[in-house]
């Protein structure tokens, strides 16, 4: 595990559950989801997961890529385990992190500030520098397994009078340890009788993912389902910038100008933590291509539909869907193509050698409550010199879609839970 940072990265996890009451007379059994808490508002700085390495630009981008590749991966893994017995497995990677500090007194750690997951959790032993000690915290309580929160994990045993947790994400990664209330702080708000998980035993850890996870979910023990908050945002800065990104929850989380563009959320009871939103086609140079919506729906027994991820680096179209993108897209920049697979990318060009202007064609999302416009560095990246990139790929066999965080960075981005929407605004994140 990395040793504490100031931050905490946006990321997917996966989630079997073994179950057993505790000794503790814990509060935990208090916290019901009929139950009331005071929904707090705050505002917290997110960074850059490879923003403190020594890397080149070209190297951060191909980082990115990959771990992206991955989370698709996880992604498609965890879809199609949805519906039979097996475990699932989470993404549980991610692009950001945030500064978070638990227990009393408070101890700083950092975590995978994640979309696609819902635990929370760090490390509480298991590795040579704990970054939590149970015992030095006044507000720690272990959780019985009548809680509700262990009732919630997927799957629930009772074992050693303990509530115990396992979630493997993809790449091999685990966190086991107990569930547990504590009290969390995310810069000066603290929030008591959190659940989460007190890992004892995480694998596959390593320096720059984190030393935890925050779930950003739809599911139960996410962050923003245990505060109760009907809306949190975020405001991703580009690829390289040195400005800060941010995340707001509940008051903070400000609301969007009227006519802004917004789509509907959708509920999939089969794949409850992710946002799912309503795309119904994509525009090139003001070309409608004539993609049928049903390509970006979510179907009745779960496939399909369009995931909004903030840890998926790229954004993922179904093979037909992204065939009419890149050929459109193509046909209209007017540049050579060059093979850029190594990095990961598919549709790749050589830039003017005189340095000229390139004419970037226009790429435009269409959803249900209005078009959104992608700038030049919503659609291109560049993974090595003189090559620029388009930022999205095909999802190979999979009838998925991800709408990933480049496409929605430089965009306040709000997440409104209760009237079941998602705006998007156009700004510069990291400005005062």
């Amino acid at each position: 595990m990395a040793s504490p940072l100031y931050s905490v990265v946006l990321g997917l996890a996966i989630v079997s559950a073994i179950v057993a009451p505790t000794s503790s007379t814990s509060r935990g059994t208090l916290l019901h989801h009929g139950q009331k808490r005071p929904r707090p508002g705050f505002r917290v700085v997110l960074e850059q997961v490879d923003s403190g390495m020594n890397l080149t630009k070209y190297e951060l981008i191909k980082r990115a890529i990959k771990r992206g590749e991955r989370r698709m991966r996880s992604i498609n893994a965890m879809l199609q385990s949805s519906s039979g017995i097996e475990t699932p497995v989470y993404a549980g990677s991610g692009e950001y992190l945030m500064n978070v500090a638990i227990g009393t007194p408070a101890s700083s750690f950092s975590a995978i500030m994640d979309t696609g997951s819902d635990l929370i959790w760090t490390q509480c032993s298991g590795q040579p520098t704990p970054i939590f000690n149970p015992q030095d915290s006044s507000s720690f309580s272990t959780l019985p397994c009548d809680s509700q929160y262990c009732q919630d994990l997927p799957s629930e045993t009772c074992n050693n009078n303990e509530c115990q947790y396992t979630y493997r994400y993809g790449g091999g990664s685990t966190t086991q340890g107990y569930m547990a209330t504590e009290t969390f702080t995310f810069e000066t708000s603290s929030v008591p009788n959190i659940a989460f998980g007190c890992g004892e035993d995480n694998q596959g850890f390593g320096q720059g993912n984190g030393d935890g996870l925050i779930g950003m979910g739809w599911g139960p023990l996410s962050l923003p389902s245990q505060l109760g908050v009907g809306q949190f945002s975020y405001c991703m800065t580009s690829s390289g910038s040195s400005s800060p990104s941010t995340l707001a929850l509940g008051s903070a989380a400000s609301g969007v100008p009227e006519g802004s563009t917004s789509t509907t959320l959708i509920h999939s009871p089969s794949n409850p933590t992710y946002y799912y939103i309503t795309l119904q086609g994509i525009t090139v140079g003001g070309d409608n291509l004539g993609i049928p919506p049903s390509t970006f729906q979510l179907q009745d027994d779960g496939t399909g539909g369009t995931i909004i991820d903030s840890g998926t680096t790229l954004t993922y179209l179904p093979q037909d869907a992204y065939n009419a993108v890149a050929q459109a897209f193509t046909d209209q920049i007017n540049l050579p193509t060059v093979d850029e697979s190594s990095s990961g990318l598919s549709t790749c060009f050589q830039k003017p050698s005189d340095g000229s202007t390139v004419q970037v064609p226009e790429i435009s999302m269409q959803f249900d409550g209005g078009v959104l416009k992608l700038g030049e560095k919503n659609v291109l990246i560049s993974p090595a010199e003189g090559v620029i990139c388009l930022a999205m790929k095909s999802s190979s066999q999979q009838e998925i879609s991800i709408f990933g965080n480049i496409q929605q960075q430089e965009t306040q981005v709000l997440y409104d839970l209760q009237n079941l929407a998602v705006s998007f605004v156009p700004t510069q994140c990291g400005a005062s």
